[in-house]
């Protein structure tokens, strides 16, 4: 069983920046499958904001427009969201997902509130 655990959700101002993480409690690490940043903002269903399998090999959605870069930590089983430039229409809860080989994982999200 893997469990994740996002962290890293507040309150910010317009044009501020927040770093999310996300933590998979394992003891085999998620390496092989990728790693995602899904959102669900008010009224919206949940989309997705970004992936990775691997350091080369990332996606974005098309609203992130180069503000939000995400990265994963293998050795610790660890996936980051660094956003930058937020803006309100960026305010939900951000989940982590993990799928593949090992499994599809949700986290239980951590909320973002970006205040103009």
């Amino acid at each position: 069983q893997v469990q994740l655990v996002e962290s890293g959700g507040g309150y910010v101002q317009v044009g501020e920046s927040l770093t999310l993480s996300c933590a998979a409690s394992s003891t085999v690490r998620l390496s092989i499958n990728a790693m995602e940043w899904y959102r669900q903002t008010p009224g919206k269903e949940r989309e997705l904001v970004a992936s990775i399998v691997h350091p080369g090999n990332t996606e974005y959605a098309g609203f992130v427009k180069g503000r939000f870069t995400i990265s994963r930590d293998n050795a610790k089983n660890t996936v980051f969201l660094q956003m930058n430039s937020l803006n309100a229409e960026d305010t939900g809860v951000y989940y982590c997902h993990t799928f593949g080989p090992l499994g599809d994982y949700w986290g239980q999200g951590t909320q973002v509130t970006v205040s103009s």
